[in-house]
């Protein structure tokens, strides 16, 4: 009986450190500055002001990931420790706006990104030394985002852009280029602490026509 009882101490700490390390992260981890226009339907209107990102086209999830945190980690020209920002974005390259993001047998790629912090712009942002990795400034823009827990499965992500889309067809509410899946935490995170959205660019109503959201990758 002790000795089930001590398992069971050491389960419950093991779970206390896991779940104050997932609320630790989430409170201390720089997120990407933004402005809530509107909200309605669980979905969030919302306007970026330009972004840096640093991001990367893999075949894989994993490999873009770790070119990327090598970038953070001074995989750069001036060798330099860049903090993680949430969220990491990630969208598919060679398939349709409504598919799930994921790597098949067909050698569709993923891209994703980091938004570097915002104390760093276009000229202050330092180099990648991996051919694979570059900067992008990313102009302002407008969004409708859908945010949901648990691990961002593909049947998850699959459903909740549906569910993005059909909402924002039924508003009559254009919208640009593919969603792009958020996340904001690290994989240590519990899954019921853990925030993702389904994010899309959409037209504003009632706004002159203008390059919103164009993506300039930044020369070396």
């Amino acid at each position: 009986m002790r000795s089930i009882r001590r398992m069971l101490v050491g389960i419950g700490a093991l779970v206390a450190v896991w779940i104050g390390w997932g609320v630790y992260a989430s409170r201390t981890t720089e997120r990407v500055p933004s402005e809530t226009i509107d909200r309605f339907d669980g979905i969030e209107i919302r306007r970026y002001p330009q972004l840096v990102l640093v991001e990367t086209t893999a075949e894989t999830e994993r490999t873009a990931f770790q070119r990327l945190f090598r970038y953070l980690s001074g995989s750069n020209a001036r060798s330099e420790d860049v903090a993680m920002t949430a969220p990491v974005a990630t969208r598919s390259e060679s398939i349709s706006m409504t598919a799930p993001v994921r790597t098949d047998a067909d050698g569709d790629t993923v891209t994703m990104a980091f938004y570097l912090p915002s104390t760093y712009t276009p000229e202050r942002a330092p180099t990648p030394t991996d051919p694979d990795v570059r900067l992008v400034v990313e102009s302002p823009r407008t969004v409708a985002v859908r945010r949901f827990s648990w691990y961002a499965t593909d049947g998850r992500v699959d459903r909740q852009r549906t569910r993005l889309l059909e909402q924002l067809s039924e508003r009559q509410i254009e919208t640009r280029g593919q969603p792009v899946l958020l996340q904001y935490n690290d994989p240590w995170t519990p899954p019921f602490l853990r925030t993702n959205e389904i994010e899309v660019t959409i037209e504003e109503p009632d706004s002159p026509p203008r390059d919103e959201g164009q993506r300039t990758a930044i020369e070396s």
